[in-house]
């Protein structure tokens, strides 16, 4: 199911299995924390905007030829209909086609040809794509493919299949071949025979491995097309069990190393970690052994396979961490010390000074009850060798927020400022500047009060922090109570972040708004799926946001950032990432607007604002129709069937289908509707008991602090439910902040 299984398991307090995730290269939540910390971003050029009331907004950095990724000068008109619908955009296509600039003129015709062939007219099609092939040579194959499916519903199959014939001997290794095998082959089956021959990685071709396995259904070499290739099917798992159960005997190591990441990305971890037991000899698949078969419940085997990996790999770069884990595996305070200290030293040895110093804390934690003298001189350590690292700054926090709750509000601060000066890229410091903040107008300090707040508006503009920091500094941004009746004017986006990988015609493709052709070519070209670079990670996320895989494509964008951080061999790559934050385009693409036109709908029919609603959904669901809960919560906006069957028996509603968008949407919005009119439109309160039930809110109103709303949120006992408010918080800032850049009223 993906992602959201984190949410699942972060609910159900599997802290263990969400360290698993964040392993995981394609399937995980972002950190705990609802922030996405912006790295160096520094003196921004919007900064003074934030200090005027009269701008009460908060603007993204605007890029330049310093901070953006490198990118083709924009110089046509074109690429911004994309962002609209067929129907709006045609006039204007129509008028750059014939009155454009030359590019313009080819970038119109195409995307006209290619709308009229989705909408069914092959007349108007070839009207379009007559000759453009030509002319615009960088998008020939896929010119010449639309040319024959244009035909085709023309009902001229002859010139139809000549196209697909002359697609293949001229691109044979093009995604436009695999659509001419797949066109070709519902006559001719050799067609299909040469499509699995030579474009295996084609998403056509797992469509005709599928289409085949129908009749032969234990066909192993079928099945192993659909492991390695097929991972974007709803039901992979089913193939990838059925490959396993027929052919497991013969099985090579390299099949096990298909078997192992499949499970691991389906976050099926006992088999992935029996998979990978078996798999190509190699540190990180040991590794993956040992933690599959820990997150499988099967801790005997992980111990076992963690000291079996340890001693084929003793100085492997994932050697700390499995010493970290056989740690976690006892209960004996001394005997994980034993486990922690080698792999604090192997750690520093290997310049991995995250996993030296998650260490050293957890060796902290550890002898905190048996030998408070060495627990002290173990944070000491971890302050003054490690002090740059997340582990100093969680430390650094819990001090904070300590001293904090007793009213020791100047050693507060203290804390709060050293995570601010030695950890600014942590996942604590936006918190650690607002809260530093809160302790300094205890204590009168106005100036500082403002000083703190600003260091947050400079450095990160983005955080849910930013947004509190700014409504409780009188800016006109909204509140608790006041978020429900916001009106808010979205403008939708003009322009795309550039792809930092791929061939010409897959960013061509991209360019033109051709999401799902780009998509499909670039399947051809990531060949390095398991162990992708920056660039090719970064592409791979912003292509799958194309074709309408949110879940991961969100990830693959925000998980650049801890590589660079934790990830040794990827430093080189971390101004890449500093620029890549800066870039309003990126954040753009970390906020999509899909099903913008539903959530309007209903949320109008049910008063509410409709920003907020679409922050709900992109933290409930990433925007996934059909996905599903472990608890069995269902589609975008999560409604368990049961509740859904009693908001529906209100409207009333007699038919439903919760994978239906239009459908969820609706019963979801009248849902938190009902929430918001429970605690007297306080969003904070009603979010709160959308994810947690009014139940658990009830009893948080009867024992936590009341009296300050930010106290209330940062003490309530389920670390999901709290890092939730928050997230769906943070998203509605964000998306005001990129889409709505106008005073709010």
């Amino acid at each position: 199911m993906g992602s959201l299984e984190c949410e699942q398991l972060l609910r159900m307090g599997k802290k263990g299995q969400l360290e698993a995730m964040r392993e995981s290269l394609f399937y995980t939540l972002k950190r705990s924390s609802p922030l996405l910390i912006s790295m160096g971003l520094g003196g921004l050029a919007v900064v003074g905007a934030l200090f005027a009331l009269s701008k009460a907004w908060m603007p993204v950095p605007t890029p330049t030829a310093e901070t953006t990724l490198p990118s083709t000068p924009q110089t046509s008109r074109v690429p911004a209909y994309s962002f609209q619908s067929a129907t709006v955009r045609r006039l204007g296509l129509e008028s750059l086609a014939t009155q454009g600039s030359p590019l313009e003129q080819q970038q119109a015709r195409f995307i006209l040809g290619a709308d009229a062939v989705r909408a069914g007219d092959g007349k108007m099609a070839l009207r379009w794509l007559e000759g453009l092939e030509q002319r615009y040579a960088v998008l020939t194959p896929n010119i010449l493919a639309l040319r024959a499916q244009a035909y085709a519903l023309n009902q001229d199959q002859g010139n139809a299949t000549e196209l697909w014939k002359q697609v293949i001997q001229q691109f044979p290794s093009s995604a436009a071949a695999g659509e001419a095998y797949f066109a070709l082959g519902k006559q001719d089956p050799q067609a299909w025979d040469q499509a699995i021959a030579t474009l295996p990685a084609h998403p056509r071709t797992v469509e005709i491995a599928l289409e085949r396995l129908k009749k032969q259904p234990k066909n192993p070499a079928l099945l192993r097309l659909v492991a390695q290739y097929g991972l974007h099917l709803p039901d992979y798992k089913t193939y990838l069990d059925r490959w396993v159960q027929i052919a497991g005997p013969k099985l090579t190591p390299q099949d096990w190393q298909i078997v192992g990441f499949g499970y691991w990305e389906k976050q099926q971890y006992k088999p992935a970690g029996l998979a990978y037991s078996k798999a190509v000899s190699s540190s990180r698949n040991a590794y993956r052994a040992g933690r599959g078969l820990q997150l499988g419940d099967e801790s005997t085997a992980a111990i076992a396979a963690y000291e079996k990996m340890i001693a084929a790999f003793p100085s492997a770069p994932e050697t700390p961490r499995a010493l970290i884990r056989l740690a976690d595996l006892t209960d004996d305070n001394s005997a994980a010390v034993a486990r922690l200290d080698p792999a604090i030293t192997l750690a520093v040895r290997l310049n991995r000074p995250e996993d030296a110093a998650d260490a050293l804390a957890r060796k902290a934690r550890r002898l905190k009850a048996v030998n408070p003298a060495q627990s002290a001189a173990a944070e000491t350590q971890l302050f003054s060798q490690f002090s740059q690292t997340d582990a100093a700054a969680t430390l650094r926090w819990q001090k904070a927020w300590a001293a904090g709750q007793s009213q020791q509000w100047a050693t507060a601060q203290k804390w709060a400022a050293e995570i601010a000066q030695s950890n600014p890229e942590s996942e604590p410091a936006p918190k650690a500047l607002f809260w530093a903040g809160k302790w300094a107008d205890r204590l009168g300090q106005t100036q500082e009060r403002q000083q703190h707040f600003t260091q947050l508006w400079q450095r990160y503009p983005q955080s849910y922090y930013a947004w509190r920091s700014s409504s409780l500094s009188g800016m006109a941004v909204g509140d608790f109570q006041s978020i429900r009746g916001q009106q808010v004017v979205m403008t939708p986006p003009t322009a795309r972040l550039p792809l930092s990988a791929g061939s010409p015609l897959v960013q061509a493709l991209y360019t033109l708004g051709e999401g799902k052709a780009a998509w499909e070519a670039w399947q051809l070209e990531f060949h390095n799926r398991q162990t992708p670079s920056i660039p090719e990670q970064l592409t791979d996320g912003l292509l799958r946001l194309q074709v309408g895989e949110y879940l991961d494509g969100l990830y693959m964008l925000t998980n650049v950032r801890d590589r660079v951080l934790t990830e040794p061999e990827q430093y080189a790559q971390r101004s890449t990432v500093q620029a890549l934050h800066q870039d309003p385009r990126y954040w753009q693409a970390l906020y999509p607007l899909p099903y913008w036109s539903e959530v309007q709908s209903w949320s109008a029919a049910q008063s509410l604002n409709p920003v907020l609603t679409l922050a709900l959904i992109r933290q409930e669901s990433r925007f996934q129709p059909a996905i599903r809960s472990v608890a069995g919560a269902m589609g975008l906006m999560q409604l368990m069937p049961e509740t859904a069957a009693e908001v529906a028996a209100q409207v009333p509603l007699k038919a439903f289908d919760l994978k239906n968008p239009n459908d969820n949407i609706h019963l979801g919005t009248r849902y938190l509707s009902s929430t918001f009119n429970t605690y007297q439109d306080n969003a904070m309160l009603a979010i709160a008991s959308y994810n947690a039930g009014p139940g658990a809110v009830a009893g948080w109103l009867k024992t936590l602090n009341t009296s300050d709303a930010d106290i209330f949120i940062e003490t309530i006992p389920f670390d999901e439910t709290q890092n939730y408010v928050k997230s769906v918080l943070e998203n509605y800032w964000n998306y005001v902040r990129l889409y709505g850049p106008q005073r709010l009223s």
